[in-house]
């Protein structure tokens, strides 16, 4: 099977019929049962069957579909960073981060480096870890900065520095919180939970679990911002990364960093085979200063 035969059987299994196929991929109909008999005349063996006026895929296309998926999405994300290429002509830099960063370290750090580069133009977007390699795959970003490198990914990645868990909270709920909070400290305070929002959740989680420390969960949130929104509302304290917090600052907020301190590492990420350019990697020793600076 060629690719134009991988593409007809999988948009006829994906859309159930010929004529829906068609419609999905913009040809005629005619076109697809052509390609399909032929494709099917390659393998030996049919893919589907008609029943009752319906396509039916036999069980030899169920399982010849789990390994035309992983092709097809292939396919899919060359086409996307065909296009992504050619939208990205002149001094564009692609900077992806996650929301945490974004919010704050990112916008400083372009900022200031535009101050001493008019002519270059920024894309810049937030990614989640979950997302990361699929943006780089695709050529939605160049560089994406976030806290943990995906293991056994074809990834090159440049330290960019650190920052550490902080306790995030009312001023009238503790007026007389000490420099830095133990984490006995949270017991018995209502507790917002990021146990699930990935490799900082996790971080936290395990030095509870390590301490044996057991917190009062009112409310477990998916995303740092609805925390700090949970927290804003009174609803209880949370512990978040340095970052976040900082961008979350308002009127009756404070930050406490914990004892002893819970720190992780910050890296900018990018296909091996396409490392940095000089101007990103310019962009990216302004983006450490103000990590440093944090």
């Amino acid at each position: 099977m060629n690719l134009r035969h991988i593409e007809i059987f999988h948009a006829v299994y994906v859309n159930g019929s010929v004529s829906a196929a068609a419609r999905a991929l913009n040809i005629s109909q005619p076109s697809v049962s052509k390609t399909l008999r032929h494709a099917e005349s390659l393998l030996g063996y049919p893919l589907f069957q008609r029943t009752n006026g319906r396509l039916v895929a036999t069980d030899d296309a169920h399982a010849l579909f789990e390994e035309v998926r992983e092709i097809q999405d292939r396919v899919y994300a060359l086409r996307e960073a065909s296009r992504n290429l050619r939208r990205g002509g002149g001094a564009t830099l692609r900077i992806s981060a996650l929301p945490s960063l974004a919010l704050g370290a990112l916008p400083s750090a372009v900022a200031g480096f535009l101050k001493n580069h008019s002519n270059v133009k920024f894309d810049l977007q937030t990614v989640h870890h979950d997302d990361l390699l699929r943006k780089l795959y695709e050529r939605e970003t160049d560089v994406a900065v976030a806290f943990e490198v995906p293991p056994s990914t074809p990834l090159g990645h440049q330290w960019l520095g650190e920052g550490e868990l902080v306790v995030l909270y009312r001023e009238e709920d503790m007026p007389d919180a000490p420099p830095r909070l133990e984490l006995s400290a949270l017991q018995e305070r209502p507790f917002i939970s990021l146990a699930s929002s990935g490799p900082i959740g996790t971080l936290f989680t395990q030095e509870l679990e390590r301490r044996e420390v057991v917190l009062d969960e009112v409310v477990s949130a998916r995303t740092f911002y609805i925390a700090t929104a949970l927290v804003r509302q009174g609803v209880g304290l949370t512990v978040v990364d340095s970052f976040t917090a900082q961008a979350a600052m308002a009127p009756g907020l404070s930050i406490r960093p914990l004892k002893p301190r819970i720190t992780f590492d910050v890296h900018a990420m990018y296909l091996l085979n396409r490392p940095p350019t000089a101007l990103a990697n310019d962009f990216l020793k302004a983006l450490a200063a103000v990590i440093d600076e944090s």
